[in-house]
């Protein structure tokens, strides 16, 4: 079975498979014999510090926004052991990592306030006055 690696890059066209470091290791839980003695495990590093690619800003949102997935070296550690495959956990840590970046990098949408409507004033109204006669009509039944 062939596997191809995908071109993965940000929606402006970056590349950053330049700046990654990938290390293998062995899968942990159940698996049998071959989890023990294959690394099938992905872990992905990359320096957001020293990246030729972002801008100070950039850099900055990131660190902010993926504080909890950047270690005290400053990098971003991604990991992936889904697959049986190394190359499918290649390419699964390595789109993990463009779906996090894509996401940190898109500004938050700003909320409009808004006010309620006539209608629904009108309306919430009316149910609590039908629930008062309700709780009101029970209490004369009652003596």
């Amino acid at each position: 079975m062939h596997y191809f690696c995908l071109m993965m890059t940000l929606p402006d066209g970056r590349d950053f498979s330049g700046e990654f470091n990938y290390s293998a290791s062995r899968s942990s839980g159940p698996g049998g014999q071959h989890v023990n003695k294959v690394s099938t495990r992905m872990e992905l590093r990359f320096h957001v510090g020293s990246s030729a690619l972002l801008t100070d800003d950039e850099k900055l949102l990131i660190a902010e926004k993926l504080a909890n997935r950047i270690n005290a070296a400053g990098e971003l550690v991604l990991v992936c052991q889904t697959e049986r495959s190394q190359v499918q956990n290649r390419e699964k840590v390595t789109e993990k990592f463009y779906d996090l970046l894509v996401r940190a990098l898109t500004p938050r949408k700003k909320r409009t306030p808004t006010r309620p409507s006539r209608a629904s004033k009108e309306e919430r109204l009316e149910l609590k006055r039908q629930q008062s006669e309700k709780k009101e009509r029970r209490r004369t039944l009652k003596s």
